[in-house]
């Protein structure tokens, strides 16, 4: 897809493949140089025409004059006690938007973001009050996820080993710049990065979750369900007030109908609104449609929710009976909230 800056030069990570090619011949370059270029684009990453070495001065000027990159600079780096570094990216408008580094002992997972902020106004997530709200391009979602991977070989001596989107924004509103980006870091021409090791969580918006059926993809899609009762649904996420429960469950059956694969449900446990055992019931009942794991996860305080993160007793209560109905249960612990770095907490702070 075409798509021009003010100043009528071409977003060249916009383009299709053979969309590039066309264009670098129009430019009076041959196709070998094209595929040069698309090499240095999606496999090498590059963020500046500068970087492309083996193009001749005079080309990668030509290039600069004709086409943008996307550019990100990094405005602040915060460090969490458990090793987590939350990233602040500056966008070439002035707008901000934040990833997450988050190590474990094998291995570096980055959360990414695919907006600058949400219009879904989830309660429990800070990130929904920031209303200076665009999406984020395919060039910017891409340069994030290769800045990110630079910075994992430099601060933790080894490259990303997962990707999941769960930063700011709702990946599925977001569909085609996301679902593309995707598909150019899991390419063999782009960063083969395998995609069964990116995940994109979305708040459950059905009509999406089918479009990814019929485009067959291959990343894992998890559903921050938090519930699966239709009014405290309602409460937590007003968004779920038209797209309900029954319509997202008809959509989990159509994809694993279509693609076989297991959805992933997460599961934010608050003290006293969703951690009972009625809960926990009603919760394994909705799972029963279709294969599933869970990831309980722990709440990360923020500040003017009205929520609060359950205690102990009931939380193991909760969990058990979920896995005495034979779920598959992870139970994931939080990083990175010292920072405001952890799930839900992204606001640009």
């Amino acid at each position: 897809m075409i798509e021009e800056n003010e100043n009528k030069k071409i977003d060249i990570r916009a383009l299709e493949k053979d969309e590039l090619f066309m264009k670098i011949d129009e430019i009076g370059e041959k196709t070998f140089r094209a595929k040069q270029i698309y090499s240095w684009l999606w496999e090498k990453g590059v963020e500046s025409f500068e970087e492309m070495t083996n193009l001749s001065k005079p080309l990668r000027e030509k290039l600069d004059e004709v086409f943008y990159m996307d550019k990100l600079d990094v405005k602040a780096k915060q460090r969490s006690k458990d090793g987590s570094i939350k990233v602040a990216f500056q966008l070439s408008d002035g707008r901000l938007v934040e990833g997450v580094l988050i190590p474990s002992t094998d291995r570096v997972t980055a959360c990414i973001s695919s907006q600058t902020g949400c219009k879904l106004g989830c309660t429990f997530c800070a990130t929904g009050r920031i209303s200076d709200l665009r999406n984020l391009t395919i060039g910017e979602i891409f340069t994030q996820v290769t800045m990110l991977n630079k910075m994992s070989e430099q601060e933790y001596g080894r490259k990303l080993a997962n990707l999941v989107f769960m930063g700011m924004g709702e990946p599925l509103l977001n569909y085609e710049n996301v679902v593309t980006a995707i598909n150019r870091i899991s390419s063999e021409d782009g960063m083969n990065f395998s995609a069964s090791r990116i995940t994109v969580s979305t708040i459950g918006i059905s009509k999406f979750i089918k479009k990814l059926a019929d485009d067959n993809v291959r990343f894992n899609l998890a559903i921050s369900l938090h519930t699966a009762n239709e009014e405290k649904r309602n409460r937590l996420m007003p968004y779920s007030l038209s797209d309900g429960l029954k319509n997202i469950s008809e959509a989990i059956k159509y994809f694993h109908a279509k693609t076989g694969a297991r959805i992933t449900y997460e599961y934010i446990l608050f003290k006293d609104f969703n951690d009972s055992l009625q809960d926990a019931k009603d919760f394994a009942s909705f799972c029963k449609i279709s294969p599933c794991k869970i990831n309980i996860i722990e709440y990360n305080s923020v500040q003017g929710s009205g929520f609060e993160k359950s205690n102990p007793v009931k939380s193991k209560a909760f969990i058990d009976y979920m896995k005495n109905c034979n779920l598959i249960v992870n139970v994931r612990k939080s990083k990175g909230g010292d920072i405001d770095a952890a799930c839900g907490q992204l606001a640009n702070k």
